[in-house]
């Protein structure tokens, strides 16, 4: 049991009914403004925005007592440069499927929106229903073959909506295997998947191994007039290579997270036709607060018996990291998460999303 020990919240905790009796909360939204001494919190959330791992950065040192921090991203590929300031025994945890569902939704919302031209209406005045040529003949998502790289909790939500779609859906993990949904390719085959595929969406996590993964050779065997969506993490994908492939028009990309990100001004994807950006938002929507108040409530009811924590990546001192730099949570997930059979999303990316 952990009764008395002290718990930092990015909600006021009034607004998370149900939290467990013993504990001493505290609100803190991630400022310079600190709710008492860091000595003495021991559960520890980071704030529900962009750019956490500076708080944490000041704050990690002098949190000598920690026992667990808690992240409300799905990915923390940020937080690996500092967790030799976590202190020993300290457990990091994701919110590993927490924003599957809001993820995935914005995921076909973007390819619906690469199908059916709507970046190329909202760049110019809306043309009529009719005209010299007739209306414009937009891409149905019906039928299509897409490529899901990364099937985690993302890619299998992904995968899901596109079944509305009657779409052919190829999943694509690190290694192959037969699950419930069917087959899913390892990632050894993209090679011989992509030149099939009519589009491609990436669900994947951020590794040295997937760092880069859609270069100009990848993006060379996708068809012309391809689509390609990323809402993992921008470095997935070669941003100078997917910049040529639009702007020859051979392709048509989808953005929530970019490399750099944000975009500089002045970059060309900023207003290159065939490419629609958002600001990394795959997990902000109305139901965030609510998403991330159920886990938060869930994580610490397990805290306050002493029972195992969800989503655990790491544990200072005593970590299960893999040759790559990532760990592994109880089920085998690092939710960025690479699972010990495939890849998952983002991780996440957002850094929530």
């Amino acid at each position: 049991m952990n009764d008395g020990k002290t718990v930092w919240l990015p909600y006021r905790p009034e607004r998370v009914p149900g939290l467990p009796d013993g504990l001493t909360y505290r609100h803190w939204d991630g400022s310079a403004d600190l709710p008492g001494d860091p000595r003495e919190v021991h559960f520890l959330v980071g704030p529900p925005a962009t750019g956490s791992e500076r708080v944490f950065a000041r704050l990690l040192p002098a949190a000598a007592n920690v026992e667990a921090v808690q992240l409300l991203s799905s990915g923390y590929e940020h937080m690996v440069p500092l967790l030799d300031l976590l202190a020993p025994g300290a457990r990091l945890a994701t919110a590993r499927g927490v924003h599957r569902e809001a993820t995935a939704e914005l995921a076909v919302t973007l390819l619906l929106a690469l199908a059916r031209g709507l970046d190329d209406y909202a760049r110019g005045p809306v043309r009529g229903r009719t005209g010299a040529g007739g209306p414009r003949t937009g891409v149905t998502l019906v039928g299509k073959r897409v490529v899901v790289v990364g099937y985690g909790a993302v890619g299998a939500s992904v995968a899901a909506l596109l079944g509305a779609f009657r779409c052919e859906v190829v999943l694509v993990a690190r290694t192959g295997r037969t699950t419930p949904a069917g087959r899913v390719h390892g990632a050894a085959e993209l090679p011989s998947l992509l030149p099939t595929a009519d589009a491609v969406v990436l669900c994947a996590p951020l590794t040295e191994g997937t760092r880069g993964m859609f270069g100009a050779a990848e993006l060379a065997l996708l068809k012309d007039g391809a689509f390609l969506v990323n809402v993992a993490r921008g470095e997935l994908l070669d941003t100078a290579a997917a910049v040529r492939e639009v702007r020859a028009g051979r392709l048509r990309v989808a953005l929530d997270v970019t490399d750099p990100e944000p975009l500089p001004a002045g970059h060309p994807l900023r207003d290159l036709p065939g490419a629609l950006i958002t600001p990394h938002v795959g997990a902000f929507t109305d139901a965030f607060p609510r998403m991330t108040v159920d886990f938060l409530r869930r994580q610490l009811h397990r805290y306050a018996r002493g029972a195992e924590l969800e989503n655990v990546v790491h544990t200072a001192a005593y970590g299960t990291r893999h040759a790559d730099g990532y760990a592994t949570d109880e089920r085998g997930t690092d939710e960025r998460g690479m699972d010990e059979h495939g890849m998952d999303e983002h991780g996440t990316g957002e850094r929530v999303a």
